[in-house]
Order: structure tokens, then C-alpha cells, then sequence
């Protein structure tokens, strides 16, 4: 039986970081006189399949999870996001669990892609980016006061990340945040603006920190600084 004739489940939207593992456990109990236990990938491949008793036989990145039936997939990559299923094998088959995979990547720079600077003020052009999206945005700094043309630039990937830059204390920060993970880049306005006129800055600014927190449950945000 295909699982397209099977009787559908709620599918549980699962959101995982890049390089992390994938926990797949079961949210209904195999029926009675079941052959197998299948996990499948987008209704099709085979992950992994269990007997009755939970033995089976994984390899490379697919781990017995701590759950019986249950499996722990390594390192997940983005070509793991994906439909996941569960089905128990039996004269009618039975879906059993359905979870949506979407593997998140979180980098994020700020890139500096000019500096026009006089004895007067200096105007900052950056671009903040991360692996699939980036805005821009200019700054002015006059005596060392900056603001940022038509304010904070927010924007919303179509995987529900958001990107923004914006100005906090003269300092130019770039911020990226999807459903796992947490990070900013960093630079300094008044050291850029140090710089010769017209000259391109491409991330060999002192002064510069990455600023990292993973979303490791609902209330605690652990945080990492780090300085280049």
C-alpha cells in the first residue's frame, strides 16, 4: 500500500539547525500483528525499517533512537528536510506519525561595500546576508553622530527567518533569526569611517564581534561572543 491510501495524521512541523540531530519517535502505538515498522522520506525511501520486536539495521547517520522504534538521523544537511513518516506494515497498512523537516542555516555577515568618508561626515553603504537572502542599507555619521536612511531594515525569508540591520549606538548590526537559532554581525561606524574615502571594506575591521545563541528550549537563550 502507498501512503497516499493511507488514513492521514496531523504532520508535525519540525524545524532543526544545520548540523544537528533529527529525533523521529512514533506518536501512535503499531496495531496489533504488525510485519514491520517503516520510517520513509517524502512517502518513498526507505529510512529504516523495524521488526516487531525493534531490532533493525542502521547505518552512517541513522541511530537508534531512545524510544523503541524510534530514530535519531546525524548531522543533518538541508537535502534532509523533507516529509518523514511512520507507517506499521500489516494487511492494511497504518500511518502512525508524520513530521515536516525543515533544516535551518543560520549564518550571517555583515559585509562592508563602501566608505565615502570628509572632513565633514562619512556615508557607510553595507549589506547584511546570510546564505540565501540579503538586504542593504546606507548609514551617515556627522561628528561622530550616525543614523541609517529610512531606518531599521527588517526583512522576512520566504523560510520565516528574519533579516535585519539597523543602528544601535553607533554601531551597525546586522541580525538573523530563524526558528533555532539566533546570530548578529557586528562593526564599529566610527572605525569605518577611520577609513580613506571610497575605500571598500570587506570584513577587515577590527572591532568586530559575532554574536551567536541557540534557542535550546522555550525560556533559555545560551549566548556566545566571540572577538576577531
Amino acid at each position: 500500500h502507498e501512503l497516499s491510501h493511507l488514513t492521514r495524521t496531523i504532520v508535525t512541523p519540525v524545524f532543526v539547525l544545520k548540523g544537528r540531530d533529527l529525533l523521529l519517535k512514533l506518536h501512535a502505538d503499531p496495531p496489533e500483528k504488525f510485519l514491520f515498522v517503516d520510517w520513509k522520506i517524502n512517502k518513498t525511501d526507505l529510512l529504516v525499517r523495524f521488526k516487531p520486536g525493534g531490532e533493525a539495521t542502521v547505518t552512517g547517520r541513522v541511530q537508534f533512537g531512545e524510544n523503541k522504534f524510534s530514530v535519531r538521523l546525524k548531522n543533518v544537511q538541508e537535502v534532509d528536510s523533507g516529509l518523514y513518516s511512520a507507517v506499521a506494515v500489516t494487511g492494511v497498512n497504518k500511518l502512525l506519525t508524520e513530521y515536516k523537516v525543515t533544516v535551518q542555516v543560520s549564518p550571517v555577515e555583515l559585509i562592508v561595500d563602501q566608505v565615502d568618508s570628509s572632513s565633514e561626515s562619512c556615508d557607510l553603504l553595507v549589506t547584511c546576508r546570510t546564505h540565501n537572502s540579503n538586504i542593504s542599507s546606507t548609514f551617515r555619521c556627522v561628528d561622530w553622530f550616525c543614523s541609517q536612511e529610512g531606518g531599521e531594515r527588517p526583512e522576512v525569508t520566504t523560510s520565516g527567518a528574519s533579516l535585519q540591520v539597523y543602528l544601535l549606538n553607533n554601531v551597525i548590526i546586522c541580525n538573523h533569526s530563524n526558528q533555532v537559532h539566533w546570530t548578529q554581525d557586528l562593526n564599529t561606524a566610527k572605525h569605518l569611517c577611520s577609513k580613506h574615502a571610497g575605500k571598500t571594506e570587506r570584513r577587515q575591521i577590527p572591532d568586530k564581534f559575532v554574536v551567536s545563541a541557540f534557542l535550546c528550549c522555550k525560556e533559555t537563550i545560551v549566548c556566545f561572543l566571540s572577538e576577531f
